[in-house]
């Protein structure tokens, strides 16, 4: 090889030599055509010396981890008139993210968020510590007591910490994730010196070819139209919003799900939630997506076998929902978000569960309690890097009033505006207006006034 390359070195030397004294026109040329011709002879015999060279494509990303491509040669072996790969080339085969790790590629990411709210109860004063102070909790909006000054409240317990795993093993498109945030309070949530938080676990989950094993959101759920908020939330009281243990099979547009059970029980006439775990089978969920340039439209199903047995109780019942969803592209830049959701028997789904699943009859049987919920939310940017969301949202519970006493939630409002400016990529602050009310079937509400201003950076 080496005496080939020298070869082509001298020949190259030999015919430049000459071309440095003065010759005629035709000479000049025809040497010149002789140089171009050494050079691509010595062009081939380098190409012909490099090492055979494997890389593997980009994986996916997403919030759910998809199989990278198996691993392709970028070039091989090359006959003499082939081209060595280009530069570009070798650049394009690398992760856009993350790292490599044998087979897999490893990414990390997340937010760090502050939150500084002024919240005003006219039912009451909500203890330090209570989660209705950090985000909208419809069910916990305070109702009877006495309303105080505004209260402001600071933390981060909204940050962010994700790590996903992509790569193709054994021929399978293998994925994992794990999510945490830190809105999980230790004790009473002692907020004197520390401010501690503990961390709790969002998703956990495992993917392998078409199926997922572990916890996500639930396939009931459409999270692509939840719209952009200060608060946890937004849309609470008319949102699915729901995160479960399951075991999902999703092909294209289509996916179904089998769901962790629980049941959430309303005593006859009233009284403290029950959560029952006495369900012999899990919830089922299925959803079909449609999915245009501008245009994202969802339809999503539930049917869930309600059960309790505690003592002579033995109930059961038969609970349905479901839901439409979508997003509309308006313009250059602004979007509509909706979601419409009714039935009977899915409480637990909605809202942060504002409504129980079934109430105990006299009888001690199960009766599903129906509901319908739904929100609008409407983003436009006043510049590229300036936005505001308007959103309306509402929760209606159809309580049977003899059975459920008047103590039983009936409904819940929420509207909200907010102005978010990214002075940064990845960089995000700004501020929203909230006023919230929940009513119970005897007539009692309360309402809640809220002004959120945060900082946020995604990495």
């Amino acid at each position: 090889m080496h005496k080939q390359i020298g070869r082509a070195g001298l020949a190259f030397f030999l015919l430049a030599a000459p071309a440095a004294r003065a010759a005629p026109a035709q000479d000049v040329e025809a040497r010149i055509r002789a140089l171009e011709a050494a050079l691509e002879t010595l062009k081939a015999e380098l190409a012909r010396s490099r090492p055979e060279a494997v890389t593997t494509a980009p994986a996916g990303s997403g919030s759910a981890p998809t199989a990278a491509a198996p691993a392709v040669p970028l070039a091989s072996t090359t006959p003499a008139s082939a081209t060595p790969p280009s530069a570009s080339a070798v650049q394009a085969s690398a992760p856009p993210d993350g790292f490599r790790a044998g087979p897999l590629t490893i990414k990390y990411g997340g937010f760090v968020k502050l939150d500084a709210s002024a919240s005003d109860f006219s039912g009451g004063d909500p203890v330090t510590g209570d989660l209705v102070r950090d985000f909208l909790l419809p069910a916990s909006i305070p109702i009877g007591g006495v309303g105080e000054n505004a209260e402001v409240d600071l933390n981060a317990r909204q940050t962010r910490f994700f790590l996903t795993t992509q790569g193709t093993i054994a021929g399978r498109a293998i994925g994992t994730r794990i999510e945490m945030d830190f809105q999980s309070l230790p004790g009473a949530g002692d907020n004197r010196t520390t401010s501690p938080s503990n961390p709790a676990l969002r998703r956990a989950f495992v993917t392998v070819d078409k199926f997922l094993f572990g916890q996500e959101w639930s396939t009931f759920q459409n999270t692509a139209v939840l719209p952009e908020t200060a608060d946890l939330i937004g849309p609470t009281s008319g949102t699915v919003f729901q995160r479960s243990a399951q075991i999902r099979y999703a092909s294209g547009p289509f996916s179904i799900s089998v769901e962790n059970p629980e049941t959430t029980v309303t005593p006859f006439r009233g009284g403290a939630r029950i959560v029952a775990d006495d369900s012999a089978l899990p919830d089922l969920a299925l959803r079909y997506d449609f999915k245009r340039p501008r245009v994202e439209l969802s339809l999503a199903g539930l049917a869930r076998r309600l059960s309790y047995t505690s003592g002579p109780i033995e109930g059961e019942a038969l609970g349905y929902g479901v839901s439409a969803s979508g997003k509309l592209l308006v313009g250059e830049r602004d979007d509509l978000r909706f979601m419409l959701t009714g039935g009977e028997g899915i409480g637990r789904y909605i809202g942060l569960n504002f409504a129980n699943d079934v109430v105990i009859d006299r009888t001690g049987d199960l009766e599903a309690i129906p509901l319908l919920a739904g929100f609008a939310a409407y983003r436009h940017y006043w510049t590229p890097t300036v936005r505001s969301t308007f959103i309306l949202s509402g929760q209606e519970v159809d309580n049977e009033r003899a059975l459920t006493g008047l103590t039983a939630n009936k409904s819940s409002q929420s509207a909200h505006v907010n102005l978010i400016w990214s002075p940064a990529p990845g960089l995000d602050v700004g501020g929203e207006l909230i006023a919230a009310d929940r009513e119970l079937e005897s007539g009692a509400s309360g309402e809640l006034t809220r002004l959120i201003l945060f900082g946020k950076y995604g990495f």
